[in-house]
């Protein structure tokens, strides 16, 4: 790194460590300064290779900083994210959440920027490491057992891509160099297959992403703003980095969209109901990165940019009735649209842009996914992210608002949160009108600009507004149905939450007679009795001599104790002639030694 060229990662990972020497307004500011200061330098950025470094003598080159149009408009929205999450998070007086915070947002630009598997490698567990310490630092119960599913979740993703990293350095004369894989070539290897296995785990593609409705929810209020944003899209963009156009992404992200549909149908939690729909949301750009045209690269890539954007409002919105509330369940709330207007105007805004209605920014990135998927003339994709689509707009843009602002519940009557929350959510709005009415100036930095398709046609926007309008009238002829239920709907993460104890409770009675048997057996003989026969002869050893050591100093010092203290005879000449004879006798041994 050279002053040419400055990390904003590294920036931030830098920065983070300072917040908790400073007080007060200074902190408060150095919060916002240190993503600002990350964005200004992403935007003085000109395509290049930098931070070049050799490792292990000539063989190996460590990119740091591989800078082009795709990881370029990746780091913009990662830092815009990290400012907008700091200004979330500015009344938070926990010092550990901003530092984890700042070094997860540091983390995915490292991501972003790196140009080898080895400091890709480094940057993606730096961000499962700080991502867990956003869901322990809640303090609960639930967050912690959660907190542990996620990290053991992602050390498992991380031991398959480090192992997918050795197979591939081995299968190519020694190279880490992070570009294009065929992972299902002739010749190819294992090792694309085991890191697409680690891309897809950190993008929630089901069945391994049940880790994210289950840590997401129990994270911190301002903790869960930033995990929206970061492990699912640095995956996003490492699957377009690496296996654009591979077939199997086309169908894996089609039905990912419809999965977090279907999963957020049953949810009564508002925060678990918006992490499926994460899911979903991704769904549609792992299926851009599947069908692999310039058309839904450019479509996966803006969709990531405006779906950080809006899920981050979304969570912002339901962050801010948890903490003025404390309520998540739908079931329990209602009422809130007479306390808190600017919220709920501000969440439809987020609501409108995930559900793709016109002149917000999901109708000008999503349709550009399905749009491709027609051109591509797949026709079973196109249907299902259509119908996903209705879906999106059936629970988080009418069943989540309705039961959370307008429902019956009988919950406390909150009120706004503070102005830096809304602020933020604010600025998270603005963003996504103006991509909506202004795209351009989000498509000129897409990979390729010269392949866009205008998305404001009659047919178009006739065609969505019809959607969304029989999704609206569908959900109020319904509405009795649709009623949340106060239940938890386990995903795949039952096989580790109750599958587990299950499986404990069914070995547990082989195991006592194991126990019991030989194995008691050998333990006994050759761990018990060593271990006993060795604390006996200690014993011994401390009782016989440790002891009688210990006893004779003390009857020693009791003795000396009694003379001295026949010399206390309160007289100050007799004091002064023992002093006397002491120097006398002192005076007696140096000439004797001399």
């Amino acid at each position: 790194m050279t002053l040419e060229w400055i990390h904003p990662g590294l920036w931030l990972i830098v920065g983070a460590w300072a917040l908790p020497l400073l007080k007060g307004r200074v902190k408060q500011a150095a919060m916002l300064l240190l993503p600002a200061v990350a964005l200004a330098l992403c935007l003085r950025m000109t395509p290049g290779t930098y931070g070049t470094v050799r490792f292990l003598g000539e063989d190996l080159t460590l990119v740091f900083g591989r800078v082009d149009r795709l990881s370029l408009i990746f780091s913009y929205i990662f830092s815009i994210m990290a400012f907008l999450g700091m200004l979330y998070a500015l009344h938070v007086k926990d010092d550990a959440q901003h530092v984890a915070a700042l070094i997860y947002a540091g983390g995915a630009l490292g991501v972003t920027f790196a140009g080898d598997f080895l400091s890709l490698y480094v940057f993606w567990e730096l961000m499962a490491i700080s991502s867990v310490l956003l869901v322990w630092l809640r303090r609960e119960k639930s967050a912690l057992a959660a907190g542990f599913r996620y990290l053991l979740v992602h050390i498992f993703g991380g031991l398959i891509f480090l192992a997918g990293i050795v197979l591939y350095w081995s299968e190519n004369n020694g190279s880490l160099a992070f570009e294009a894989m065929k992972p299902f070539a002739d010749g190819a290897g294992w090792g694309p297959a085991l890191i697409l296995v680690a891309f897809l785990l950190n993008a929630a593609v089901p069945p391994l992403g049940a880790w994210l409705p289950d840590a997401y929810p129990e994270a911190t209020v301002t903790g869960a703003v930033f995990m929206t944003a970061f492990t699912t899209k640095s995956a996003v963009y490492v699957l377009i980095r690496g296996f654009a156009g591979t077939e199997l992404l086309v169908w894996l992200g089609a039905g990912m969209a419809v999965y977090g549909v279907v999963y957020a149908v049953l949810e009564n939690d508002a925060r678990r109901l918006l992490a499926y729909h994460i899911i979903s949301q991704v769904g549609y750009m792992v299926c851009g990165v599947g069908i692999g045209t310039a058309l839904a690269v450019n479509g996966a890539t803006a969709h990531a940019f405006a779906h950080i954007l809006y899920k981050a409002l979304l969570f912002m919105g339901a962050g801010a009735v948890l903490q003025m509330t404390g309520r998540r369940k739908l079931s329990d709330m209602g009422g809130l649209y007479k306390t808190m207007p600017i919220t709920l105007g501000l969440y439809m805004v987020g609501a409108f842009a995930i559900s793709a209605v016109p002149l917000f920014s999901g109708f000008v990135t999503k349709s550009m996914v399905i749009s491709a998927a027609g051109e591509s003339h797949l026709m079973p994709v196109f249907l299902l992210l259509t119908l996903a689509s209705a879906g999106t707009f059936l629970h988080t843009g009418l069943k989540l608002p309705y039961y959370m602002f307008f429902g019956k519940g009988s919950g406390p009557r909150g009120q706004e949160p503070p102005a830096n929350m809304l602020v933020a959510m604010g600025l998270a709005a603005a963003a996504c009108v103006v991509i909506g009415v202004f795209p351009g100036l989000l498509y000129r930095h897409l990979p390729n600009p010269d392949e866009l398709r205008p998305m404001f046609t009659l047919s178009h926007v006739t065609a969505t507004m019809g959607m969304l309008g029989f999704t609206a009238l569908g959900f109020f002829l319904l509405l009795k149905q649709l009623d949340p239920e106060p239940k938890v709907s386990l995903d795949t993460d039952w096989f580790y939450r109750r599958g587990t104890a299950a499986f404990l409770t069914r070995v547990q009675r082989p195991l006592m007679r194991l126990e019991s048997g030989f194995v008691g057996e050998i333990y006994e003989s050759v761990i018990q009795r060593p271990v006993l026969g060795a604390a006996s002869l200690l014993r011994k050893l401390d009782t016989r001599i440790v002891d009688a050591a210990a006893v004779s100093v003390g009857r020693f010092t009791l003795a000396f104790s009694r003379i001295l203290k026949t010399t206390v005879s309160g007289n100050a000449q007799h004091y002064g002639l023992l002093m006397a004879a002491g120097v006398l006798a002192l005076f007696a041994l140096a000439m004797i030694a001399l």
